[in-house]
């Protein structure tokens, strides 16, 4: 988490006019978009509001045409593409989201697009990105090193290389959201959202502080990165951009950047009041609760805003928020990695509980055990039998039962119940 002196409650910070992209580029961004992107809605949140007891609102850039807000930025970069670039044709780099982008742009403008994938990158991503139209080439088992090729071939070819965050029309482009979020909820007083590059916050900063400064009022920015994978934290603190030596891994692979852009970056330490991390198990209750609550499918790295409120990041900087906005900027998840992730979400959130327990090889004891759980209304959704084993003594078993529980309390309900009629469950993880 960033440690400013905004982090214990000052006001944010006011705008600043010396920056590389102002409201007037992000204004001019936004009228080249007016009939390429949609509109996306904000959807008011009153399960969340309860619990921060504020008024809480979801921009659902999920929604957007090619499933994230990457087409905004990747259109206006291209469409200020002189001519004989347009025909020398553009090339990316991507694991999903600014390829799908990239791609999406390229066809309404009528130019040939090359896009570099991770060979792991999602399937549905990958037919996506192809479906749009562009020449989709699988490099490398990473991002990085996608990229590596991208800007290889770039330079072979004379291809202009699009880069997903490291651009003033990029980032403009992406701003676009903050002005489009100020009309929808004019009284937002604060606003979340993810960082990888910084891109996205980076123009949304200069349009929220710009406009709110016209107003005659200021708005909170907030930046959430997960924190297997930060790199902002650091460079914030040492006033450079810093790559992160070694990056774990995240289930938010799309703001999985190893360095800040340079051009966000600039922006970022001027106008984004905190940025703070939140774990993996945060991001995945995020998306069980847009799913369950909000009725919105939504990546790990759109959900990150929703999961700094649910880990209650504003009350540890002091923030005391009246009207939030969080802004969910993607929602390409594949199918696999969305089940892997609701599994995860709902053993985090105490939902899904798996026990192991000995008990002699004698009929009716499982009879017994089932009646025990049945008993509490916890529901059954594997039992694993297993006579052998090292920790088994003779004519003892081993069986391991995996059951749907309501939360944490309701999960010790159950343990209780085991325990009082002599039974030692043992928890899995």
């Amino acid at each position: 988490m960033r440690s400013t002196p905004q982090s214990s409650g000052a006001d944010p910070k006011p705008a600043h006019q010396q920056l590389s992209v102002t409201l007037e580029d992000i204004i001019a961004a936004r009228e080249e978009l007016a009939d390429v992107i949609v509109p996306t809605p904000v959807e008011h949140s009153r399960a969340m509001g309860r619990m921060l007891d504020a008024t809480v609102h979801f921009k659902a850039e999920n929604l957007q045409r090619a499933g994230s807000f990457k087409v905004r930025g990747a259109y206006v970069r291209m469409s200020r593409l002189a001519p004989e670039e347009k025909a020398r044709g553009v090339v990316a780099a991507s694991a999903g989201n600014h390829a799908q982008g990239v791609a999406l742009a390229a066809k309404k403008l009528g130019i040939t697009a090359r896009i570099y994938m991770p060979r792991g990158a999602a399937l549905p991503k990958v037919a996506a990105t192809r479906d749009h139209g562009a020449e989709v080439v699988l490099h490398g088992s990473t991002v990085d090193e996608a990229l590596a090729e991208a800007q290889r071939y770039a330079d072979e070819t004379g291809a202009v290389f699009i880069h997903p965050f490291n651009h003033t029309d990029v980032v403009a482009g992406q701003g676009t959201i903050g002005l489009e979020l100020l009309e929808q909820q004019p009284e937002v007083d604060t606003v979340l959202m993810g960082i990888g590059g910084g891109g996205l916050i980076a123009g949304a900063a200069v349009a929220l502080k710009a406009k709110a400064a016209e107003q005659g009022r200021q708005i909170r920015v907030i930046g959430v990165q997960a924190e297997n994978a930060a790199a902002y934290p650091p460079s914030l603190a040492a006033d450079s951009v810093v790559p992160i030596k070694k990056a774990k891994r995240t289930i938010a692979d799309g703001i999985a950047v190893g360095q800040p852009g340079e051009i966000p970056f600039e922006i970022i330490r001027e106008l984004v009041d905190d940025v703070v991390t939140v774990s993996e198990d945060a991001i995945a209750q995020a998306l069980i609760f847009l799913l369950e609550r909000s009725k919105m499918v939504v990546e790990p790295a759109g959900a990150v805003g929703v999961a700094a409120l649910l880990e209650g990041k504003l009350a540890e900087l002091g923030v005391e928020a009246k009207n939030i906005a969080a802004v969910l900027s993607g929602g390409n998840i594949d199918p696999m990695l969305m089940m892997r992730v609701i599994q995860h979400g709902l053993a985090a959130a105490d939902r899904f509980l798996r026990v192991k327990i000995m008990l002699q090889d004698r009929p009716g004891e499982l009879a017994t055990i089932s009646r025990l759980i049945a008993s509490t209304d916890a529901n059954v959704t594997g039992v694993d039998h297993s006579p052998i084993g090292s920790d088994l003594s003779m004519g003892d078993v081993s069986i391991t039962i995996t059951m749907e529980t309501k939360g944490t309390e309701h999960s010790e309900q159950v343990l209780e119940s085991l325990r009082a009629e002599g039974y030692e469950p043992l928890v899995l993880h």
